[in-house]
């Protein structure tokens, strides 16, 4: 007995010491892996039955898991915990199974038990347990205690991010404070020499320059605290070799470089041997994505730039590029503009990039290619009105009140059809009236012819006459109260049906008529294209209303005088219809096409926009 309890008082020591450095491993932790062994260690010794244990953290940039922590030790092979891993991964949730991985565990069986680690729906890893055969209660109860043990993981997770959230609003705050340091200056180069003093003073830096690229080459255009600088001296000439490196590559480029990392750049190694720098940081300066200039910061003594450090240069490049180079862009003369345009261009065209552009240009040369060569139809076009042949009018013919109106505007009439009748009954009463006037001087002449006076005679004779040719005038008048139709056609304008009772006057136009079968197409040709149109060309109109129709026509005559509308000047220039439409009315417009003849298609589209910078140019040159 003595010896049985001996043995178990060394095991009881033997747990407690174990116990007792996994506490202290676990409350003194340095890093995230000395927390996961402490951590899965104690987790371990307060479970039963337990053999074997993994921590799985990730993912990484793959989306992989990998161990952080096994116990007892890291040479204990837990390879066939990966299935229970997997599905712990896969379904998110606590699991216990068999060691097969395939059916629930039993008494006399191992068990795998698994539960993942998430914070706030993000999953973080897995702690899986390998544990010998046990009731399915305290499998159930292991379930619980890693349930209630990986709240300390999820705190240091979320101390983590909430560490990394506060570096990243640090970092934030330091890139708007360059921000505002630099749109507090107008001009590019105090911004760009206010913009380094400020990084070289906040982040402890002996020297920090600004260059923008220019040609191919990096320009260094500020050194912080230096206000005036030679380019061709030995200092600036190595800035901007680590400078053009730093384009070259597009990438973040440290001296000395991160462990494990290969060091590229040689120009940074040069610099910081002839300037006894101890570590030397460039980041670009990027517009919509592209690096258009670059930030070196130099330390002569002290620490390597750190991630913190780099991240903030990172994050300072791509908010100053854009407002360094609007500065500096600003300042730029015209020529220099085109010039540079110009460079950008041939760079995207020639370059090894930006292929899309290349296959456009591809795609304008051939296109340019075929117009040069190619010949088409051209044709001037021109805003069209169809009118009538004729165009009778229609006019009051004498002071009178209208009576009755049959027709309006557009309708279609007939020969000797009524249009508008005029009040006659004026002219009738005037007209009885003179008769009656007559019959008496006939009466009268018949009396002095009974007596053979004759001066009476003469005067009667002379009185019946006068009464005979005012009858006859009445007569005409009345006949013409009756306006008719005077051919077949259609009313152009005119609309009497709302004037009933309305007086007219003499020669007061009633209504336009204009024939069916006779029209004549009307062109409003600009004039810049007149001098190509000549009488007796053909051409094409479509109007509006038969939009599916092309009817074609022939130049008749061009008026020499031009007319301005919706400001433009143009010249009427009439044709005739070659085809009749049974549709087609006065009035109708469109727009009509007059073929002057082939030409190539590249002065065609061209020969407007040359024609105005031909005349731009004479007006401007003295």
């Amino acid at each position: 007995m003595s010896t049985s309890a001996s043995i178990y008082s060394l095991a009881t020591e033997e747990r407690t010491r174990a116990e007792a450095s996994a506490w202290t491993r676990f409350s003194t932790a340095r890093d995230q892996t000395e927390f996961c062994i402490g951590w899965l260690a104690i987790l371990c010794g307060q479970i039963e039955r337990v053999s074997g244990g993994v921590v799985l953290l990730g993912p990484d940039a793959e989306g992989s898991f990998s161990p952080a922590a096994i116990w007892p030790d890291h040479s204990h092979d837990l390879t066939h915990l990966g299935q229970a891993a997997q599905r712990v991964l896969t379904e998110r949730r606590g699991i216990a199974v068999a060691a097969d991985g395939q059916s629930s565990p039993t008494r006399d069986q191992p068990a795998h038990v698994g539960y993942p680690i998430e914070v706030s729906g993000v999953l973080h890893g897995a702690v899986v347990l390998d544990i010998a055969a046990s009731t399915e209660v305290a499998l159930q109860q292991a379930l619980r205690q890693i349930h209630w043990a990986s709240v300390w993981l999820v705190d240091r997770f979320r101390q983590k991010l909430l560490a990394e959230h506060d570096a990243r609003s640090a970092r934030m705050a330091v890139a708007m404070n360059l921000v505002a340091t630099a749109m507090q200056e107008r001009r590019f180069a105090p911004a760009a020499l206010a913009v380094v003093n400020e990084m070289a003073s906040h982040l402890g830096c002996d020297r920090v320059s600004a260059g923008f690229e220019k040609n191919g080459d990096v320009v260094v255009e500020a050194i912080s605290n230096t206000a005036v600088f030679d380019g061709r001296m030995s200092l600036v000439r190595l800035i901007g070799e680590a400078m053009e490196e730093v384009i070259d590559l597009d990438e973040v480029l440290l001296w000395p470089p991160r462990a494990g990392e290969e060091m590229r750049a040689v120009a940074h190694v040069a610099l910081a041997s002839q300037l006894n720098d101890v570590a030397v940081c460039s980041v670009p300066l990027l517009e919509d994505g592209h690096p258009i200039g670059v930030l070196t910061l130099e330390r002569n003594a002290g620490d390597a730039f750190d991630d913190d450090t780099v991240e903030l240069c990172k994050l300072a490049g791509g908010m100053l590029g854009p407002i360094l180079s609007l500065k500096r862009e600003n300042e730029r003369g015209t020529l220099e503009r085109m010039r540079g345009g110009l460079h950008d261009g041939a760079i995207m065209l020639f370059g090894p990039r930006h292929p899309g552009v290349k296959l456009l240009a591809v795609l304008a040369v051939s296109l340019g290619t075929f117009l040069s060569v190619a010949t088409g139809t051209y044709r001037v076009p021109a805003r069209t009105v169809v009118e009538g042949a004729v165009q009778r009018a229609v006019v009051a013919p004498f002071d009178g009140h209208i009576a009755q109106s049959g027709v309006r505007a557009g309708d279609v009439v007939q020969t000797g059809q009524v249009l508008v009748r005029l009040e006659a009954r004026d002219l009738q009463l005037e007209r009885a009236r003179l008769q009656a006037e007559r019959e008496q001087s006939v009466r009268k002449q018949r009396q002095a012819l009974s007596t053979l006076d004759r001066g009476t005679l003469a005067i009667l004779a002379a009185q019946i006459a006068q009464s005979d040719a005012q009858i006859s005038l009445l007569d005409d008048k009345i006949a013409r109260a009756t306006l008719l139709a005077p051919f077949d056609g259609v009313v152009v304008s005119g609309d009497l049906s709302q004037l009933l009772g309305t007086p007219v006057e003499q020669g007061k136009l009633l209504f336009q008529i204009a024939p069916l079968n006779a029209y004549r197409v009307v062109l409003e040709v600009d004039e810049r294209d007149i001098a190509r149109v000549e009488p007796g060309q053909a051409g094409d109109l479509i109007l509006s209303g038969l939009s599916s129709e092309r009817l074609p026509f022939v130049v008749q005559q061009i008026t020499p005088v031009a007319s301005q509308a919706d400001g433009r000047n143009f010249f009427r220039v009439e044709a005739h219809l070659q085809t009749s439409v049974d549709r087609l009315r006065p009035g109708m417009e469109g727009v009509g096409k007059i073929t002057v003849g082939q030409n190539k298609l590249l002065w065609i589209w061209t020969h407007s926009l040359s024609d105005w910078l031909s005349t731009w140019a004479w007006k401007e040159m003295p």
